[in-house]
């Protein structure tokens, strides 16, 4: 038998803002994007990780009632949901090419604890911290 993490949700405010950001600005590609409803089933995958998923959702039922769902929207919004972690090859230059294609970053990228780091926010407000994956 074998188990693991396929999948990491994400809330979003705007599912199809959230694909453009990823898809068009990150590099990934969609992996399932199913409907019931109402309910969205939206997942991407960064090419170079086909095991795992991170899955683009809007707080809403079944998963939530009307009021959380609205106290989530406001706490992805003011960044208040703990920060994703990307590793890179090279952070200064996936920094100018995401920056070329309309990222918006909090933090140039930064010399520390042996590596590089830099920081940027999704459309919604979701955290993320880019680090240069260190060399061996």
């Amino acid at each position: 038998m074998s188990q693991g993490i396929e999948v990491v949700g994400l809330y979003v405010r705007d599912q199809d803002e959230a694909v453009a950001f990823y898809v068009e600005k990150l590099g990934f590609r969609i992996h399932t994007d199913a409907r019931n409803g109402d309910y969205r089933w939206l997942t991407v995958q960064h090419p170079d990780q086909p095991s795992f998923q991170l899955g683009l959702f809007m707080p809403q039922s079944p998963m939530v009632d009307a009021a959380t769902a609205q106290t989530l929207r406001e706490a992805v919004a003011k960044g208040a949901m703990p920060p994703l972690v990307l590793v890179v090859d090279d952070c200064r230059a996936a920094y100018e090419r995401m920056h070329a294609r309309g990222v918006e970053f909090t933090q140039e990228p930064v010399e520390r604890y042996g590596s590089v780091d830099a920081g940027f926010r999704d459309p919604s407000g979701n955290g993320w911290k880019m680090i240069e994956a260190r060399r061996g």
